[in-house]
């Protein structure tokens, strides 16, 4: 029998400390911004509730006590007894900025942890966000792979995420002396995926319930 946990929202259509997961999921699915954790007692939770999010939510603070445990937050379900898997904090995390799509491109890779940029490129002449999004990613997996580093890589771009484990891109975006810039990365990018092994993971960054990628540009 699973060991019961309580949830604390500090975020939600009703802040407090619920005992089942389907509780939490009715008082933060669809609510903008949702903060919440989980803990292994009622005292414990009830402590977090009291401290405030500040702290406790997406900081990797080890609130049960166990020492280098990420702070717990969650993956939307899709069934309503199924509680998500927790962010690895342990991870970099992209994300592309555009001004237009297509149009100048840029992207980064940031600390998921603390948000500290751990490499950029760009302004991109021109470009689309997906495309963007899969240079991010592969630039992350090249300078992990570098620095002999398993750490996971979170993107919300779900096309970029299924380019990359299929090892080439699927765009409209035309080949031409416009797009002769990026194009270029996106052959040397593909190439590297090609002729290299990793074995970091590379996940979906689950928006609707962590809130914006660490590494947004904020300019939606």
């Amino acid at each position: 029998m699973a060991k019961q946990k309580y949830y604390v929202v500090w975020e939600g259509k009703r802040p407090g400390v619920y005992g089942t997961w389907a509780e939490c999921q009715a008082q933060t699915n669809q609510f903008a911004g949702a903060k919440f954790k989980a803990y292994e007692s009622r005292a414990e939770a009830e402590a977090a509730f009291k401290a405030g999010w500040k702290g406790n939510w997406g900081s990797g603070a080890a609130a049960s006590g166990t020492k280098g445990k990420p702070a717990s937050s969650f993956r939307r379900s899709t069934a309503a007894a199924s509680e998500p898997a927790d962010i690895d904090y342990d991870s970099v995390s992209v994300d592309v900025g555009t001004h237009g799509n297509p149009g100048p491109v840029e992207y980064k890779g940031v600390d998921t942890r603390t948000g500290e940029v751990i490499f950029s490129c760009g302004p991109i002449s021109k470009g689309t966000n997906n495309l963007g999004e899969f240079l991010a990613i592969v630039h992350a997996l090249a300078l992990l792979k570098k620095q002999g580093s398993s750490r996971t890589v979170y993107s919300d771009s779900a096309n970029a995420l299924k380019w990359v484990k299929q090892k080439k891109v699927a765009t409209t975006l035309p080949r031409d002396h416009t797009t002769e810039e990026i194009w270029l990365m996106v052959d040397r990018a593909v190439g590297w995926l090609q002729s290299n092994q990793y074995e970091n993971k590379v996940l979906k960054w689950q928006t609707s319930v962590w809130g914006e990628i660490k590494a947004d540009y904020g300019r939606k």
